[in-house]
Protein backbone atom coordinates (compact mmCIF):
# COMPACT_ATOMS: atom_id res chain seq x y z
CA UNK A 1 0.00 0.00 0.00
CA UNK A 2 1.17 3.26 -0.94
CA UNK A 3 1.20 6.08 1.87
CA UNK A 4 0.33 9.69 0.71
CA UNK A 5 0.69 11.81 4.04
CA UNK A 6 -1.05 15.50 4.45
CA UNK A 7 0.16 17.44 7.66
CA UNK A 8 -3.74 17.44 8.94
CA UNK A 9 -3.66 14.86 12.13
CA UNK A 10 -7.60 15.11 13.36
CA UNK A 11 -7.47 13.01 16.16
CA UNK A 12 -4.08 12.01 18.33
CA UNK A 13 -4.62 8.11 17.15
CA UNK A 14 -3.81 9.48 14.13
CA UNK A 15 -0.01 8.37 14.62
CA UNK A 16 -1.15 5.17 15.43
CA UNK A 17 -3.47 4.81 12.07
CA UNK A 18 -0.12 5.98 10.11
CA UNK A 19 2.75 3.66 11.56
CA UNK A 20 0.19 0.85 10.76
CA UNK A 21 -0.36 1.62 7.26
CA UNK A 22 3.41 2.44 6.69
CA UNK A 23 4.43 -1.05 7.98
CA UNK A 24 2.54 -3.05 4.99
CA UNK A 25 5.20 -1.43 2.49
CA UNK A 26 4.71 -1.01 -1.08
CA UNK A 27 3.37 -3.39 -3.56
CA UNK A 28 0.26 -5.64 -3.58
CA UNK A 29 1.99 -8.48 -1.80
CA UNK A 30 -0.30 -7.63 1.14
CA UNK A 31 -2.92 -5.76 0.71
CA UNK A 32 -2.22 -3.15 -2.47
CA UNK A 33 -3.95 0.49 -3.05
CA UNK A 34 -3.37 3.87 -2.14
CA UNK A 35 -3.95 5.28 1.52
CA UNK A 36 -4.35 9.00 1.34
CA UNK A 37 -3.68 9.94 5.22
CA UNK A 38 -5.27 13.51 6.45
CA UNK A 39 -7.35 14.46 3.99
CA UNK A 40 -10.62 16.38 3.84
CA UNK A 41 -12.63 16.33 0.88
CA UNK A 42 -14.86 18.73 -0.27
CA UNK A 43 -17.92 18.93 1.85
CA UNK A 44 -16.39 17.25 5.19
CA UNK A 45 -16.73 18.82 8.31
CA UNK A 46 -13.20 18.08 8.86
CA UNK A 47 -10.60 16.29 7.90
CA UNK A 48 -10.50 12.21 8.52
CA UNK A 49 -7.57 10.31 9.62
CA UNK A 50 -7.27 8.32 6.15
CA UNK A 51 -9.20 7.05 2.89
CA UNK A 52 -7.99 3.71 1.31
CA UNK A 53 -8.13 2.96 -2.29
CA UNK A 54 -7.66 -0.68 -2.30
CA UNK A 55 -7.99 -2.90 -5.54
CA UNK A 56 -11.42 -3.96 -4.09
CA UNK A 57 -12.93 -0.68 -2.81
CA UNK A 58 -12.31 1.96 -0.71
CA UNK A 59 -12.20 2.33 3.01
CA UNK A 60 -12.96 5.76 5.15
CA UNK A 61 -10.76 5.32 8.68
CA UNK A 62 -11.96 7.78 11.11
CA UNK A 63 -10.04 8.00 14.84
CA UNK A 64 -11.26 7.46 18.04
CA UNK A 65 -9.75 9.24 20.93
CA UNK A 66 -10.62 7.11 23.88
CA UNK A 67 -9.80 8.90 27.82
CA UNK A 68 -7.44 6.35 28.54
CA UNK A 69 -6.08 2.54 27.63
CA UNK A 70 -8.01 -0.38 27.74
CA UNK A 71 -7.68 -4.16 27.84
CA UNK A 72 -11.04 -4.73 26.31
CA UNK A 73 -13.85 -2.17 24.45
CA UNK A 74 -17.03 -3.49 24.05
CA UNK A 75 -18.13 -1.12 20.98
CA UNK A 76 -21.72 -1.89 18.97
CA UNK A 77 -22.56 0.61 16.65
CA UNK A 78 -26.09 1.92 18.03
CA UNK A 79 -25.53 1.09 21.90
CA UNK A 80 -23.27 2.34 25.20
CA UNK A 81 -19.84 1.56 24.71
CA UNK A 82 -17.62 0.19 27.48
CA UNK A 83 -13.79 0.06 28.67
CA UNK A 84 -13.25 -3.01 31.03
CA UNK A 85 -16.86 -3.08 32.16
CA UNK A 86 -17.13 0.87 32.60
CA UNK A 87 -19.75 2.63 30.53
CA UNK A 88 -18.10 5.58 28.29
CA UNK A 89 -20.40 8.58 29.01
CA UNK A 90 -20.46 12.09 27.48
CA UNK A 91 -21.72 15.19 28.38
CA UNK A 92 -23.65 15.79 24.52
CA UNK A 93 -26.46 13.48 23.41
CA UNK A 94 -24.38 11.06 21.37
CA UNK A 95 -24.92 7.18 22.23
CA UNK A 96 -21.09 6.45 21.89
CA UNK A 97 -18.23 7.67 20.69
CA UNK A 98 -18.52 6.69 17.53
CA UNK A 99 -21.39 7.84 15.83
CA UNK A 100 -19.42 11.05 14.99
CA UNK A 101 -17.60 9.02 13.27
CA UNK A 102 -19.80 6.99 11.47
CA UNK A 103 -21.32 10.71 10.07
CA UNK A 104 -18.16 11.55 9.38
CA UNK A 105 -17.65 8.53 6.95
CA UNK A 106 -20.75 9.01 5.63
CA UNK A 107 -20.04 12.66 4.15
CA UNK A 108 -17.16 11.19 2.58
CA UNK A 109 -18.81 8.25 1.45
CA UNK A 110 -20.85 10.67 -0.78
CA UNK A 111 -18.06 12.11 -2.52
CA UNK A 112 -16.59 8.57 -3.38
CA UNK A 113 -20.24 7.86 -4.43
CA UNK A 114 -20.31 11.31 -6.71
CA UNK A 115 -17.23 9.58 -8.86
CA UNK A 116 -18.02 5.94 -8.69
CA UNK A 117 -21.46 5.03 -7.68
CA UNK A 118 -20.80 1.21 -7.45
CA UNK A 119 -17.51 1.59 -5.52
CA UNK A 120 -17.54 -1.18 -2.58
CA UNK A 121 -17.72 0.83 0.72
CA UNK A 122 -16.57 0.19 3.87
CA UNK A 123 -15.76 2.07 6.97
CA UNK A 124 -13.27 1.49 9.98
CA UNK A 125 -13.99 3.27 13.34
CA UNK A 126 -10.08 2.90 14.61
CA UNK A 127 -9.49 3.59 18.45
CA UNK A 128 -6.49 4.43 20.50
CA UNK A 129 -4.28 4.64 22.70
CA UNK A 130 -3.89 1.37 23.16
CA UNK A 131 -7.03 -1.46 23.28
CA UNK A 132 -5.78 -5.13 23.22
CA UNK A 133 -9.55 -6.56 22.69
CA UNK A 134 -12.59 -5.32 20.46
CA UNK A 135 -15.94 -6.77 20.41
CA UNK A 136 -18.37 -5.97 18.44
CA UNK A 137 -21.94 -7.61 18.40
CA UNK A 138 -22.24 -10.23 15.24
CA UNK A 139 -24.90 -8.23 13.42
CA UNK A 140 -22.21 -5.26 13.47
CA UNK A 141 -19.70 -7.62 12.23
CA UNK A 142 -21.86 -8.72 9.21
CA UNK A 143 -22.08 -5.16 7.94
CA UNK A 144 -19.54 -2.75 6.47
CA UNK A 145 -17.81 -0.77 9.73
CA UNK A 146 -15.45 -2.47 11.99
CA UNK A 147 -13.93 -0.99 15.03
CA UNK A 148 -10.15 -1.87 15.53
CA UNK A 149 -7.01 -0.40 17.27
CA UNK A 150 -5.09 0.30 14.59
CA UNK A 151 -2.23 -2.28 13.83
CA UNK A 152 -0.75 -3.95 10.79
CA UNK A 153 -2.88 -6.43 11.40
CA UNK A 154 -6.32 -4.85 11.93
CA UNK A 155 -5.72 -2.86 9.29
CA UNK A 156 -5.13 -5.66 6.88
CA UNK A 157 -7.94 -7.42 7.81
CA UNK A 158 -10.36 -4.59 7.62
CA UNK A 159 -9.05 -3.94 4.25
CA UNK A 160 -9.32 -7.22 3.15
CA UNK A 161 -12.75 -8.13 4.87
CA UNK A 162 -14.75 -4.86 3.55
CA UNK A 163 -13.51 -4.28 0.66
CA UNK A 164 -13.83 -7.18 -1.53
CA UNK A 165 -15.18 -6.24 -5.02
CA UNK A 166 -14.38 -8.90 -7.89
CA UNK A 167 -13.37 -5.78 -10.45
CA UNK A 168 -10.31 -4.08 -9.70
CA UNK A 169 -10.14 -0.32 -10.02
CA UNK A 170 -8.53 0.94 -13.08
CA UNK A 171 -5.48 3.51 -12.61
CA UNK A 172 -8.36 6.03 -14.52
CA UNK A 173 -10.62 5.46 -11.92
CA UNK A 174 -7.95 5.45 -9.46
CA UNK A 175 -6.26 8.71 -10.10
CA UNK A 176 -10.30 10.23 -10.41
CA UNK A 177 -11.00 9.25 -6.71
CA UNK A 178 -7.87 10.70 -5.29
CA UNK A 179 -8.59 14.14 -7.24
CA UNK A 180 -12.06 13.88 -5.17
CA UNK A 181 -10.56 12.98 -1.91
CA UNK A 182 -7.63 15.67 -2.12
CA UNK A 183 -6.75 17.87 -5.04
CA UNK A 184 -3.60 18.79 -4.10
CA UNK A 185 -2.44 14.86 -3.74
CA UNK A 186 0.27 13.96 -6.39
CA UNK A 187 -1.24 12.33 -9.42
CA UNK A 188 -0.07 8.61 -9.68
CA UNK A 189 1.31 6.90 -13.06
CA UNK A 190 0.09 3.94 -14.31
CA UNK A 191 3.16 1.61 -13.39
CA UNK A 192 2.61 2.53 -10.05
CA UNK A 193 -0.44 2.10 -9.40
CA UNK A 194 -0.71 -1.30 -11.07
CA UNK A 195 2.31 -2.04 -8.64
CA UNK A 196 -0.48 -1.80 -6.16
CA UNK A 197 -2.93 -3.87 -7.44
CA UNK A 198 -5.14 -1.60 -10.16
CA UNK A 199 -5.75 -2.84 -13.98
CA UNK A 200 -4.04 -0.38 -16.95
CA UNK A 201 -4.18 -0.86 -20.33
CA UNK A 202 -1.11 -2.89 -20.62
CA UNK A 203 -2.23 -5.31 -17.05
CA UNK A 204 -5.68 -5.52 -17.67
CA UNK A 205 -5.57 -8.80 -15.71
CA UNK A 206 -3.74 -7.24 -12.50
CA UNK A 207 -5.73 -9.73 -10.29
CA UNK A 208 -6.33 -12.99 -12.81
CA UNK A 209 -6.44 -16.21 -10.89
CA UNK A 210 -2.42 -17.44 -10.85
CA UNK A 211 -2.01 -20.53 -13.06
CA UNK A 212 0.17 -23.24 -11.19
CA UNK A 213 1.20 -26.62 -13.71
CA UNK A 214 0.31 -29.49 -11.53
CA UNK A 215 1.14 -33.71 -12.65
CA UNK A 216 -2.24 -35.43 -13.87
CA UNK A 217 -3.22 -37.93 -10.46
CA UNK A 218 -3.45 -41.04 -12.15
CA UNK A 219 -0.27 -40.64 -14.66
CA UNK A 220 2.76 -40.09 -12.68
CA UNK A 221 4.63 -39.99 -16.10
CA UNK A 222 2.15 -37.36 -18.00
CA UNK A 223 3.70 -34.23 -19.33
CA UNK A 224 2.43 -31.48 -16.54
CA UNK A 225 -0.92 -29.81 -17.54
CA UNK A 226 -1.68 -25.82 -16.47
CA UNK A 227 -4.34 -25.88 -14.45
CA UNK A 228 -5.90 -22.73 -12.73
CA UNK A 229 -5.57 -22.44 -9.23
CA UNK A 230 -6.83 -19.50 -7.36
CA UNK A 231 -4.77 -18.76 -4.30
CA UNK A 232 -7.15 -16.79 -2.59
CA UNK A 233 -10.54 -16.37 -3.93
CA UNK A 234 -11.19 -13.31 -2.53
CA UNK A 235 -8.41 -11.57 -4.47
CA UNK A 236 -6.74 -13.73 -6.67
CA UNK A 237 -3.08 -12.66 -7.62
CA UNK A 238 -1.51 -12.52 -11.38
CA UNK A 239 0.49 -14.84 -12.64
CA UNK A 240 4.28 -14.72 -12.04
CA UNK A 241 6.61 -15.40 -14.58
CA UNK A 242 9.23 -18.69 -14.10
CA UNK A 243 12.24 -17.72 -12.33
CA UNK A 244 15.19 -17.54 -14.81
CA UNK A 245 18.46 -19.84 -13.83
CA UNK A 246 21.24 -18.94 -12.14
CA UNK A 247 24.56 -19.69 -11.73
CA UNK A 248 24.63 -18.51 -7.98
CA UNK A 249 22.26 -19.51 -4.98
CA UNK A 250 19.93 -17.41 -4.19
CA UNK A 251 20.10 -16.27 -1.00
CA UNK A 252 18.50 -16.86 2.02
CA UNK A 253 15.63 -14.53 2.97
CA UNK A 254 15.88 -12.83 6.93
CA UNK A 255 12.59 -12.69 8.41
CA UNK A 256 11.30 -9.17 8.83
CA UNK A 257 9.01 -7.69 11.96
CA UNK A 258 7.36 -4.47 10.76
CA UNK A 259 7.22 -1.85 13.55
CA UNK A 260 4.69 -1.63 16.18
CA UNK A 261 3.83 2.17 17.19
CA UNK A 262 4.36 2.86 20.97
CA UNK A 263 0.80 3.95 22.32
CA UNK A 264 0.12 7.58 24.16
CA UNK A 265 -2.48 7.42 26.78
CA UNK A 266 -4.68 10.72 26.05
CA UNK A 267 -7.55 12.19 27.20
CA UNK A 268 -10.74 13.23 24.74
CA UNK A 269 -13.99 14.77 25.97
CA UNK A 270 -15.04 10.68 26.33
CA UNK A 271 -14.50 9.62 30.30
CA UNK A 272 -14.97 6.63 31.82
CA UNK A 273 -17.91 5.94 34.43
CA UNK A 274 -15.34 4.93 36.91
CA UNK A 275 -11.68 6.26 36.70
CA UNK A 276 -9.99 3.62 38.59
CA UNK A 277 -11.61 0.88 36.27
CA UNK A 278 -8.53 2.00 33.51
CA UNK A 279 -5.75 0.20 32.72
CA UNK A 280 -2.49 1.63 31.77
CA UNK A 281 -0.55 -0.49 28.70
CA UNK A 282 2.56 -0.34 26.74
CA UNK A 283 3.34 -1.69 23.77
CA UNK A 284 7.12 -2.03 22.34
CA UNK A 285 8.25 -0.80 19.12
CA UNK A 286 10.69 -3.57 17.24
CA UNK A 287 12.37 -2.07 14.58
CA UNK A 288 12.83 -4.08 11.37
CA UNK A 289 15.60 -5.92 9.96
CA UNK A 290 16.16 -5.36 6.42
CA UNK A 291 18.57 -7.60 4.30
CA UNK A 292 20.15 -4.98 1.92
CA UNK A 293 23.96 -5.43 1.16
CA UNK A 294 24.24 -3.80 -2.10
CA UNK A 295 26.67 -0.54 -1.80
CA UNK A 296 27.76 -0.81 1.49
CA UNK A 297 31.61 -0.94 2.20
CA UNK A 298 32.36 -3.63 4.77
CA UNK A 299 35.59 -3.77 6.70
CA UNK A 300 37.44 -7.54 5.91
CA UNK A 301 37.26 -10.02 8.81
CA UNK A 302 39.44 -9.93 11.72
CA UNK A 303 40.07 -6.07 11.60
CA UNK A 304 40.78 -4.97 14.62
CA UNK A 305 37.66 -2.41 15.94
CA UNK A 306 38.53 1.39 15.90
CA UNK A 307 37.69 3.27 18.92
CA UNK A 308 36.52 7.11 18.75
CA UNK A 309 35.86 9.65 20.98
CA UNK A 310 32.92 11.94 20.72
CA UNK A 311 31.81 14.08 22.96
CA UNK A 312 33.61 12.98 25.89
CA UNK A 313 32.62 8.73 25.25
CA UNK A 314 34.64 6.36 23.68
CA UNK A 315 32.79 4.62 20.57
CA UNK A 316 33.84 1.46 19.33
CA UNK A 317 32.78 0.48 15.36
CA UNK A 318 31.44 -2.22 14.51
CA UNK A 319 30.30 -1.38 11.01
CA UNK A 320 30.60 1.11 8.83
CA UNK A 321 29.72 2.16 5.21
CA UNK A 322 28.11 3.98 2.21
CA UNK A 323 25.45 3.89 -0.45
CA UNK A 324 24.16 6.32 -2.70
CA UNK A 325 19.76 4.81 -2.64
CA UNK A 326 18.78 6.11 0.73
CA UNK A 327 15.28 4.28 0.71
CA UNK A 328 16.23 0.43 1.12
CA UNK A 329 17.66 1.33 4.36
CA UNK A 330 14.36 3.04 5.91
CA UNK A 331 11.48 1.68 6.80
CA UNK A 332 7.60 3.29 7.31
CA UNK A 333 7.39 6.86 6.52
CA UNK A 334 10.69 7.84 6.14
CA UNK A 335 11.40 4.95 3.29
CA UNK A 336 8.41 6.63 1.62
CA UNK A 337 10.09 10.17 2.03
CA UNK A 338 13.59 8.98 0.94
CA UNK A 339 12.04 7.87 -2.52
CA UNK A 340 10.59 10.84 -3.19
CA UNK A 341 13.14 13.71 -1.86
CA UNK A 342 16.12 12.79 -4.13
CA UNK A 343 18.68 11.57 -1.13
CA UNK A 344 22.12 11.66 -2.95
CA UNK A 345 23.50 9.49 -0.11
CA UNK A 346 23.86 7.78 2.96
CA UNK A 347 26.48 6.63 5.37
CA UNK A 348 25.86 4.46 8.08
CA UNK A 349 28.13 2.93 11.13
CA UNK A 350 27.49 1.02 14.34
CA UNK A 351 29.09 0.83 18.04
CA UNK A 352 28.93 0.35 21.19
CA UNK A 353 30.08 1.74 24.10
CA UNK A 354 30.26 1.22 27.87
CA UNK A 355 28.36 3.76 30.30
CA UNK A 356 28.17 3.38 34.09
CA UNK A 357 29.00 -0.06 33.69
CA UNK A 358 26.02 -1.08 30.67
CA UNK A 359 26.92 -1.93 27.64
CA UNK A 360 25.03 0.54 24.73
CA UNK A 361 24.69 -0.01 21.05
CA UNK A 362 24.42 2.24 18.86
CA UNK A 363 23.42 2.78 15.51
CA UNK A 364 24.18 5.79 13.12
CA UNK A 365 23.14 7.57 9.62
CA UNK A 366 24.00 10.63 8.15
CA UNK A 367 21.86 11.21 4.72
CA UNK A 368 22.65 13.87 2.25
CA UNK A 369 19.91 15.79 0.25
CA UNK A 370 20.12 17.98 -2.43
CA UNK A 371 19.59 21.57 -0.49
CA UNK A 372 19.01 22.25 3.11
CA UNK A 373 15.18 22.75 2.81
CA UNK A 374 14.78 18.77 1.96
CA UNK A 375 16.88 17.75 4.85
CA UNK A 376 14.62 20.35 7.22
CA UNK A 377 11.42 18.73 5.86
CA UNK A 378 13.33 15.24 6.39
CA UNK A 379 14.03 15.77 9.90
CA UNK A 380 11.01 16.99 10.65
CA UNK A 381 9.64 13.56 9.62
CA UNK A 382 12.49 12.02 11.65
CA UNK A 383 10.96 13.53 14.80
CA UNK A 384 7.86 11.99 14.59
CA UNK A 385 7.06 9.25 16.50
CA UNK A 386 5.68 6.30 14.29
CA UNK A 387 7.06 7.45 11.53
CA UNK A 388 10.20 4.81 10.77
CA UNK A 389 13.60 4.52 11.16
CA UNK A 390 16.75 4.29 9.54
CA UNK A 391 18.16 0.11 10.05
CA UNK A 392 20.84 -0.41 11.19
CA UNK A 393 24.56 -1.63 9.37
CA UNK A 394 25.57 -3.66 11.80
CA UNK A 395 22.35 -6.07 12.18
CA UNK A 396 21.95 -6.03 8.02
CA UNK A 397 25.74 -7.34 7.62
CA UNK A 398 25.48 -9.42 10.69
CA UNK A 399 28.44 -7.53 12.31
CA UNK A 400 27.88 -7.34 15.47
CA UNK A 401 30.09 -9.25 17.52
CA UNK A 402 27.44 -10.79 20.31
CA UNK A 403 24.27 -10.18 20.88
CA UNK A 404 22.40 -7.81 18.44
CA UNK A 405 20.27 -5.55 19.88
CA UNK A 406 16.58 -4.40 18.72
CA UNK A 407 16.78 -1.30 19.36
CA UNK A 408 13.14 -1.66 20.84
CA UNK A 409 12.49 1.28 22.84
CA UNK A 410 15.68 3.10 22.01
CA UNK A 411 16.29 6.17 22.42
CA UNK A 412 16.84 8.93 19.83
CA UNK A 413 18.67 12.00 18.28
CA UNK A 414 18.62 13.55 15.14
CA UNK A 415 20.22 17.04 13.85
CA UNK A 416 20.98 18.94 10.22
CA UNK A 417 24.04 20.04 9.11
CA UNK A 418 23.31 21.90 6.17
CA UNK A 419 22.25 19.17 4.00
CA UNK A 420 22.93 16.72 5.34
CA UNK A 421 20.62 14.96 8.50
CA UNK A 422 22.67 13.13 11.30
CA UNK A 423 20.28 10.00 13.33
CA UNK A 424 20.93 8.47 16.15
CA UNK A 425 19.46 5.15 18.13
CA UNK A 426 20.91 3.76 21.29
CA UNK A 427 19.99 1.73 23.26
CA UNK A 428 20.97 -1.42 25.76
CA UNK A 429 22.34 -4.39 24.62
CA UNK A 430 21.54 -6.50 27.64
CA UNK A 431 18.19 -5.65 29.58
CA UNK A 432 15.37 -3.71 28.61
CA UNK A 433 15.58 0.24 27.19
CA UNK A 434 13.59 3.17 27.81
CA UNK A 435 14.42 6.53 25.63
CA UNK A 436 14.34 8.47 28.33
CA UNK A 437 17.23 6.39 30.16
CA UNK A 438 19.33 9.46 30.71
CA UNK A 439 22.29 6.61 29.92
CA UNK A 440 20.92 6.36 26.42
CA UNK A 441 20.00 10.06 25.48
CA UNK A 442 23.43 11.31 26.57
CA UNK A 443 24.89 8.91 24.75
CA UNK A 444 22.69 9.44 21.60
CA UNK A 445 23.55 13.24 21.76
CA UNK A 446 27.50 12.51 21.70
CA UNK A 447 27.06 10.06 18.76
CA UNK A 448 25.64 12.94 16.63
CA UNK A 449 29.02 14.23 16.53
CA UNK A 450 30.88 11.11 15.44
CA UNK A 451 32.77 11.49 12.45
CA UNK A 452 31.24 9.05 9.55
Amino acid sequence: MRLVRFPRQPTRVSEDIRAALASLGRGRNVVGGVALAGVRPAGAPRAVDAVLIVPGGVLVVVGVDLPDPAMRLDAPLDGQWRTDGWPLVSTDEAVNPGIEALALAATVAERVRAVEPDATLGTVIAVGPFVETVEQPPADLAGPVRVVHPTPTSMLAAAVSLASAERPFTAQQVRALVRAMEPTAPEQDDETLAAEGFTTEENPLALAPETVPIEHPTKPAATPVPVTVAVNPERPRPPRPAPLPSPLPAPAPAPATPPVPAPRPRRPRWQPLAAAGAFVAVIGAVLAIVLTRGGEDEAPAGTPAAVTTAGGVEFTERAAGADDDCAPHATGDLQVALEESGCTGVRRASFDTTVDGATVAVSVAALAFPDEASAQEFLRLADTPGSGTITDLATETERWPGDVPAFANAAYAGALDGSTVRFVLTCLLDGASRPDDPRLTDTAKAALKLPL
